[in-house]
């Protein structure tokens, strides 16, 4: 059996966008040959003076449709391997209206106008600034047009059960009108332009010979399947027919929705202990013990019928993996088997951390109260909150604790409950003698300092990818690893180290809420222990797309495209106090300190609640999808921001100037103000 990329899920990778630019030459090479790019050419089959592309398209129609069928009879190919198109009356007819007018005047369509571009074409050209253009306000207007695009739909529908014919008689009749179409587009050629390219030429009989061949072949062949090693099984026509209707069946399982399961409704029955579900993740043994939705199971695919057979037909099934293709062929599997109660997780693992786990701090719009107060207890079910008053964030409604897919507060009964997990790595961050007299259980000491050095002449900046690389590799940290941040007094020194981690895409951080004094406070065990460290090799892989230099933040200073925000004490900004070359601000900076995100409870130092912070920089910034420049004296400080404006509040466009008020005050060509 074939695997297909659409099989694999893996559409989106290089190599298959490789061997589609190689098919898709190739493809153009063969519609150049034929004489598609000439818009005068394509044109002409209104007129009925060169039918090329009817022909061509009965060609192509007849090759992909024969060669399909026999694909799946010597079982090389699955339907559930490729994508099948949905049908849409209203939206296919309205669309073809619309295309066929596009062609009546253009003698374009879009692939043929790339061909026609590559020859030089200038309408073509046209077409397709056109065809883009379009593209772009059915997009804008989508929401207008909605009812007209879900028009008439009826899921995969083929025609040969529309018409309640076998599929294989289908093909033979479809085959041989086509070679009837042949000799009678030549003969209107030869009618309408008094010659014949075709018609009187041996080709043409071979041609239709070959395909008459080939759909006699289909006839023969129905009810043959080849099996492993080229054993032939003949299905009795009975078991045909029971196989028939029972695709049959799935199809109308998927045409009413009854093959999948929102996230949103998944989560609810799992916290209300709904006692017939059974949820069972698909992926590698590996990634279900990095993470899994709480109360699932873990199973390879062939295993499937095994493990589910004591569940079936009783109570609900529902397969997830990280999308949806894999559990859909297993789902459609099962189905034949006769289980008639497995559904799968709408969009997968992905779509559920976004739906369902995602800070509602981080959400694009407002929650209403009552989904707010949803989303909160499932963050607190499927994150393993506790639930105690210890774990209760008493700065009035922080960020639930970390997740896979973005950094994050976590607080100290999370870190307490999972110190020995495999993976998990705590690192303390405060000085050497403090660490020496008592820290957590397990974590590394490390100096923030040793993540900054002399980078372009700019001292105390963040340095570069390799060793960062080394650093980390040293403390055993892979990029699996949750790296827990433990900061002293000082939140900043957890943030810069966090921007570190970022900096190689490390995403799987958290930030310990209220640091060391908080976690010791709360009364969890401590101790002096040295831990054992095996080292690692971590990638230098450079994710940087944030840092910037001073050049670009003059230009978004001097175009004003960007808010530059200061966050050094205002004194520093105002230039009263100064302790660089020069004093002063960047001009059109605004100032907002730092230390206005945090406040100290006993002897910690916590994030200000979210509903503040939105409320605070709401007043600076007028929206999430503007472009925002942090930056202090050294790059610090401006992490603190930095991690509040992206990870706390969900602002899109976050840039950090790290070389800071140092770099500019030393450059003396760059302006400021006071």
């Amino acid at each position: 059996m074939i695997d297909t990329f659409f099989s694999l899920n893996s559409l989106a990778s290089t190599k298959a966008m490789f061997l589609s630019f190689i098919i898709g030459g190739f493809f153009g090479v063969a519609l150049e040959r034929a004489g598609f790019g000439s818009s005068r050419r394509l044109s002409g089959v209104f007129y009925f003076r060169d039918m090329a592309v009817i022909k061509v398209m009965f060609t192509a129609l007849i090759t992909a449709m024969a060669g399909l069928i026999f694909c799946q009879v010597f079982g090389l190919i699955s339907l559930d391997s490729i994508y099948l198109m949905p049908t849409v009356y209203t939206a296919h007819i309205v669309g073809g209206i619309l295309f066929g007018f596009g062609f009546v005047m253009g003698g374009w369509c879009p692939g043929t106008a790339a061909v026609g571009l590559a020859s030089g074409k200038w309408d073509a050209l046209f077409f397709l600034i056109g065809a883009i253009l379009g593209s772009i306000g059915f997009n804008e207007t989508f929401e207008w047009i909605r009812p007209l695009y879900q028009g008439g739909d009826k899921g995969i529908v083929f025609v040969y059960d529309a018409l309640g014919m076998p599929r294989e008689w289908f093909a033979f009749f479809f085959i041989t009108a086509g070679i009837a179409a042949f000799w009678a587009l030549e003969t209107i050629e030869k009618k309408k332009t008094g010659t014949s390219t075709y018609l009187d030429s041996s080709f043409l009989k071979t041609f239709s010979f070959v395909l008459l061949v080939v759909a006699l072949g289909l006839l023969i062949l129905p009810g043959r399947h080849t099996a492993p090693g080229n054993a032939e099984i003949t299905l009795p026509a009975l078991e045909q027919e029971s196989l028939v209707q029972q695709e049959i069946k799935l199809l109308a399982s998927v045409d009413k929705a009854l093959d999948h399961m929102d996230p949103e409704d998944l989560a609810q029955r799992l916290v209300s202990g709904q006692k017939d579900l059974v949820l069972v993740d698909v992926r590698s043994s590996g990634e279900y013990e990095r993470f899994h939705i709480r109360g699932a199971t873990h199973s390879a695919l062939k295993d499937l019928p095994m493990v589910l057979q004591p569940h079936q037909n009783q109570g609900i099934i529902v397969l997830y993996s990280n999308g949806m293709t894999h559990p859909a062929q297993a789902r459609d599997s099962l189905t034949r088997m006769g289980f008639d109660n497995v559904y799968i997780l709408t969009d997968g693992l992905g779509g559920f951390i976004d739906r369902c786990l995602k800070p509602v701090s981080l959400r694009g719009e407002p929650l209403p109260d009552a989904v707010a107060s949803t989303v909160r207890s499932w963050r607190a079910y499927f994150l393993d909150q506790d639930a105690s008053p210890k774990a209760t964030d008493t700065t009035g409604g922080g960020p639930a604790p970390i997740n896979l897919t973005q950094p994050g507060l976590i607080e100290t009964a999370w870190l307490a409950r999972h110190l020995k997990d495999p993976g998990v790595c705590s690192v303390d961050l405060r000085s050497q003698p403090e660490y020496n007299t008592g820290h957590i259980p397990g974590s590394l000491a490390m100096n923030v300092e040793s993540f900054r050095g002399i980078v372009g002449s700019v001292p105390s900046s963040l340095l570069p990818v390799n060793l960062l690389a080394q650093q980390f590799s040293l403390m055993g940290i892979t990029p699996e690893t949750r790296v827990i941040l433990v900061s002293g007094d000082k939140i900043q020194d957890a943030t810069l180290v966090g921007m570190a981690l970022e900096r190689l895409g490390h995403s799987r951080y958290g930030i310990l809420n209220g640091g060391f004094s908080r976690y010791k406070k709360d009364g969890y065990s401590l101790d002096t222990d040295l831990p054992d460290v095996t080292p690692s090799a971590y990638p230098e892989k450079n994710a940087d797309t944030f840092t910037i230099d001073y050049k670009t933040v003059l230009s978004h200073a001097n175009s004003q495209t960007a808010i530059i925000l200061d966050v050094r004490p205002h004194d520093y900004y105002s230039g009263k106090k100064s302790d660089e070359a020069r004093a002063g601000h960047i001009p059109g900076a605004v100032n907002r300190p730092y230390s206005e995100d945090t406040l100290k409870i006993d002897d910690s130092v916590l994030f200000k609640p979210v509903a503040e912070l939105e409320q605070a920089y709401k007043a600076i910034i007028p929206s999430k999808d503007v472009r925002v420049i942090v930056h202090c004296r050294t790059g610090h400080q401006a992490s603190q921001t930095f991690f509040v404006l992206k990870h706390l509040l969900g602002y899109a466009d976050v840039l950090w100037y790290d070389a800071g008020w140092t770099q500019w005050a030393a450059r003396m060509e760059l302006p400021l103000e006071k």
